[in-house]
């Protein structure tokens, strides 16, 4: 889901987090506590990497972007949830136009 966002944008921790939250419609709350070590385990494999902004007010930000390591893994781990969601669905006998049946 990060490399996913960061695709889009380059963006910061907390912009991270209310982004997550506001498109999972609040189903979803990182906590900085899952946030930062998921974002260093990212770096340390070079899928993303930061860079410092200045901001008008208060101290700069910490913005991270997506490598070109990263997009590659994203392309293959979106692979894989679009074959698991598509066996799943199998497995429960649905396709996207079927009503949920007991």
């Amino acid at each position: 889901m990060l490399l996913q966002l960061l695709n889009e944008r380059d963006m910061y921790g907390y912009e991270l987090v209310k982004e997550l939250d506001k498109r999972s419609d609040h189903s979803l709350q990182v906590k900085e506590g899952t946030l930062y070590p998921a974002l260093h385990k990212l770096e340390k494999q070079e899928y993303i990497e930061f860079y410092w902004q200045e901001q008008e007010k208060g101290p700069a930000r910490k913005y991270y972007r997506i490598t070109n390591e990263g997009r590659a893994v994203l392309i293959e781990k979106t692979e894989e949830w679009q074959h698991f969601v598509n066996v799943m669905n199998k497995v429960i006998r649905r396709t996207k136009n079927d009503p949920v049946k007991d």
